[in-house]
């Protein structure tokens, strides 16, 4: 009998950094397999640089190839197609239970990518959330269906819904804006210890909990040290302490 498995995937703009395959994963005897596969690709570059050539006025935007990857729990074949149907009308009829789904799926996914990223030696990277795929589905196959891309059933997924009022949201994603433009403007600066400390949060995220520790005790030396007026202000004294920097509360 055919095996059936339960899978999350998702769709990128643009091409990933890890290279098309298939990525076994074994953890405490469970396994999973990630399929990263490159749709729509663009040729490859030549060889030889090419002579620069004018653009119209008003230029397209050229075609970006599409990512996919699929998340197959390996760990949890179904008995039968039944089963297969049932799991995948609870996975998706309960948003809590969806959501769970997809965000395994995306932390498999990241893992791949650091440590390709680790491997690679790439300076600048950033890990995925769901809400930057353009498509997320959850369905089931039999396993090498499932592997080329294909599937006996699945339903695509909101990840992007939110609870919040219109104007909410919308105040919330100008924040961000708002401190672009005051940053570029000269008006404020980013300190160290924000970098640092979204870094240390970024490795706690992903369940790295050395490279988090490490992160946040670095992130914080460097925050009270940029911020030790502000500090002050709020009855906490920063004070030099040998080679490192303590604090406490003024009562």
């Amino acid at each position: 009998m055919t095996k059936l498995f339960g899978f999350a995937q998702m769709d990128f703009a643009g091409a990933l950094s890890l290279a098309d395959g298939r990525y076994l994963e074994r953890d405490q005897g469970e396994e999973q397999v990630l399929v990263v596969r490159t749709l729509g690709a663009p040729p490859q570059p030549h060889r030889r640089r090419r002579r620069a050539k004018g653009l119209d006025p008003e230029p397209g935007a050229a075609p970006l190839p599409l990512a996919r990857a699929t998340a197959i729990r390996a760990f949890a074949p179904f008995a039968d197609e039944a089963e297969a149907g049932r799991w995948l009308e609870e996975a998706t009829d309960a948003e809590e239970t969806a959501d769970e789904i997809v965000a395994d799926a995306m932390a498999l996914l990241n893992r791949a990518l650091h440590a390709q990223w680790v491997a690679a030696a790439e300076q600048h990277s950033r890990e995925l959330s769901p809400e930057r795929a353009v498509a997320v589905r959850i369905g089931f196959g039999a396993g090498e269906e499932v592997a080329d891309g294909r599937f006996t059933e699945a339903r695509e997924v909101d990840v992007w819904a939110s609870g919040a009022s219109r104007r909410r949201r919308r105040e919330e994603g100008m924040r961000p804006q708002e401190r672009v433009a005051a940053v570029l403007g000269g008006r404020e600066r980013l300190d160290a210890c924000e970098t640092l400390l979204l870094r240390a949060r970024a490795d706690l995220d992903a369940g790295r909990e050395r490279e988090a520790a490490l992160q946040l005790r670095v992130g914080l030396e460097a925050l009270l040290v940029e911020l030790r007026n502000e500090l002050t202000a709020l009855g906490i004294e920063v004070f030099d302490a040998g080679d490192t920097t303590r604090w406490r509360v003024l009562v």
